[in-house]
């Protein structure tokens, strides 16, 4: 049972923080300065963003708690002491890392009280905050398994993994927002999903590549140089679903940028755009539900030794 509550709260970390750090930063690269005021975007961003931070808070205490009971060996989590906990802050590279993502968490909710009114300011906080609460599940996973150089560069790799990685979580939950059109939608909001979709060609590519690369390096650091236990292991099959997964999603993304997204420029200038619409909702939830999918084999991967 302790073990499912630790994947739970493991994922839900993951979505969460991804999503804080994901949204914000597609409102730096992907919105001019006066579509970040918008009422459509901005409105929703923050409340979306402010429930994030909350739960974000939340989730953190509720890891702490599973943390301090597979530490301490407590037979319930009414038993772990408050001095078992305050060892586990101060004591440990996950209390320091837990520590810095609540600071950057208040920081974050800090800069949503200026969304409103300076919202690129706004939006470069939340992003840096939200970065930072991001990269310190690193902390908590195999990037901390390795010392020495080596150890640095697993850890790196993690961060950047994460990154990339709540990057594209972001992007599609971002377009999911702008997707809420309707027959009664004025055209130039139409015209911003689809510049905004044209334009994350570049950002998708990165985001890509940095996965596909950090990807390799953590395997190597975790597995090493062999596929003997892709199909033997536990750890192996969950990274052979992930993997498939991932390659559902390049799919997917392909067929968004390379038909979808073409065909709903061609579709706004005609002023029949409902059908590319649906297509694109289509596409993207599905995409989006596998990015969930993967967050959730993740969790799970962290737990579990690769032998």
């Amino acid at each position: 049972m302790d073990g499912w509550i630790n994947i739970a709260v493991r994922f839900a970390l993951y979505l969460d923080l991804m999503l804080l750090f994901g949204l914000p930063l597609f409102g730096l690269y992907a919105l001019r300065r006066h579509e970040r005021r918008s009422t459509y975007f901005a409105r929703p961003l923050r409340a979306l963003l402010a429930m994030l931070v909350a739960v974000g808070m939340a989730l953190s205490v509720g890891s702490m708690i599973v943390m301090g009971k597979a530490m301490t060996g407590a037979s319930d989590y009414a038993s772990i002491g408050a001095h078992a906990i305050s060892m586990l802050i101060s004591g440990t590279a996950f209390g320091a890392a837990w520590l810095v993502r609540i600071a950057a968490l208040g920081a974050c909710f800090a800069a949503l009280l200026a969304l409103a009114r300076r919202p690129t300011t706004a939006l470069a906080v939340a992003t840096v905050s939200g970065g930072i609460a991001l990269i310190t599940l690193a902390w908590g996973g195999h990037g901390v398994m390795d010392e020495g150089d080596k150890g640095i560069l697993h850890l790196t790799s993690d961060v950047f993994h994460l990154i990339a990685a709540a990057g594209w979580v972001g992007a599609l939950t971002a377009f999911g927002l702008l997707l809420r059109v309707s027959h009664s939608t004025p055209k130039a909001r139409i015209a911003l999903l689809s510049r905004t979709l044209n334009s994350f060609a570049v950002v998708g590519a990165m985001i890509v590549v940095t996965l596909v690369a950090t990807g390799l390096i953590n395997y190597g650091m975790i597995v090493g140089p062999t596929l003997s236990g892709l199909f033997t292991t536990s750890y192996g099959q969950l990274l052979v679903v992930k993997l498939a997964l991932f390659g559902l999603m390049l799919g997917l993304a392909a067929a968004n940028r390379y038909h979808l997204a073409p065909l709903l420029e061609i579709r706004v200038q005609s002023g029949d755009y409902q059908g590319a619409i649906s297509a694109l909702r289509r596409s993207l939830f599905i995409e989006a539900n596998a990015a969930t999918a993967i967050l959730a084999v993740v969790a799970a991967l962290g737990t579990l030794s690769p032998e």
